[in-house]
């Protein structure tokens, strides 16, 4: 029953949204994800997508892309992207006939650590923070607060969280998440969202005040899902 994490699948079944553009790891990267995890994940293993799942607009368009990602084995964990459009009430969400679970101001189980988490938005003090984006900012603490606590309110105190957005800005100074994560003892933290390397190097990674940080953007881990702890 081991646990693994890859954000940005950025699927496009039914969207006129190739990948390819990019060069890279993003060439045919659905094939290659696919192979990788039919290699290394089994049925009973557990998936934490952190967002960006597909590029569809509405719902009814994203089904091809989830349908597909339902195939593959493992229970899957997924919490909204900045680039997931699609993604609807979670009433709605959860009345798919797949077996992916959506996190919105709620939680799942993973043996006995509770599976939080929520979007996140850019940080006060990267460059292009603005007024409009503090109010985003805040809203997504408060919502990662909410699942925490939710999972807390049901006897959980072993914790793994998942963002899009990295927890900190590009300066890796502290932020709501960061405090909101230590606070209540999370041991890691899987956040997606930065590819190239110039944009993993803006991302924390390792261990920080007793956090392990993991970014698992699909470039960064070469199409490959990482496996955690």
């Amino acid at each position: 029953m081991a646990l693994f994490s890859i954000a940005d699948l950025h699927l496009s079944f039914t969207t006129e949204k190739p990948m390819d553009i990019y060069g890279g790891w993003w060439i045919n990267h659905t094939e290659t994800i696919r192979n990788n995890w039919l290699q290394n994940i089994g049925e009973n293993d557990t998936v934490l997508i952190p967002g960006d799942i597909s590029w569809a607009l509405r719902l009814e368009d994203a089904k091809e892309d989830l349908s597909w990602l339902d195939a593959l084995p493992g229970k899957k964990i997924a919490v909204k992207g900045n680039h997931d459009l699609w993604w609807s009430s979670i009433s709605k969400l959860s009345k798919l006939s797949l077996d992916i679970n959506f996190i919105q101001n709620n939680f799942f189980q993973y043996e006995d650590y509770a599976i939080c988490g929520t979007r996140g938005w850019i940080c006060p003090g990267d460059k292009d923070f603005t007024i409009h984006d503090e109010k985003i900012y805040k809203r997504e603490v408060n919502r990662l607060m909410l699942s925490l606590n939710a999972a807390k309110s049901e006897g959980f105190r072993k914790f793994i969280a998942m963002l899009h957005f990295p927890p900190t800005n590009e300066n890796m100074d502290k932020s709501g998440f960061t405090e909101l994560l230590e606070e209540y003892g999370v041991e890691a933290l899987v956040y997606g969202h930065l590819h190239n390397k110039e944009g993993f190097n803006k991302g924390i990674k390792g261990e920080v005040n007793g956090i392990k940080y993991y970014l698992t953007s699909c470039d960064a881990i070469e199409c490959n899902p990482m496996k955690l702890l």
